[in-house]
């Protein structure tokens, strides 16, 4: 069996609007939160569960998204006038990397959490 990450917490100031907004960006489906945590499924087999938290160390999560993928999202993040960098550093220079002969992009959501899209992957 593949070991595959199922579900991890995103600390959020508001988490029921921290999940609307990635749901929002990603184009993902978000209703309302359910028991503790805001869900959001990513794909069938993982789950952003937002939970509100007054002070958290922000985070990087990076995801590995189709070339149609990544200009929908990009479409979106620019529709909603979010500052986009082309690296970690700079992530307000309205660029794209094009690292492993892909796209790449960088972004925060409302927590502050540094969002990566990437179009390929390095060789393993």
């Amino acid at each position: 069996m593949a070991i595959t990450l199922n579900h991890t917490i995103v600390p959020a100031h508001d988490k029921d609007a921290s999940a609307r907004f990635f749901a929002q960006v990603f184009g993902l489906p978000y209703d309302s939160p359910t028991g503790h945590f805001a869900q959001v499924y990513v794909n069938e087999t993982l789950t952003l569960d937002f939970d509100d938290d007054e002070s958290f160390d922000t985070h990087h999560y990076a995801f590995h998204v189709s070339d149609e993928e990544f200009d929908d999202i990009f479409k979106r993040i620019k529709e909603l006038q979010l500052p986009y960098g082309s690296d970690p550093w700079n992530t307000e220079n309205h660029q794209l990397n094009h690292w492993n002969e892909g796209r790449g992009v960088y972004f925060r959501d409302l927590g502050g959490h540094l969002l990566e899209l990437l179009t390929r992957v390095p060789a393993k």
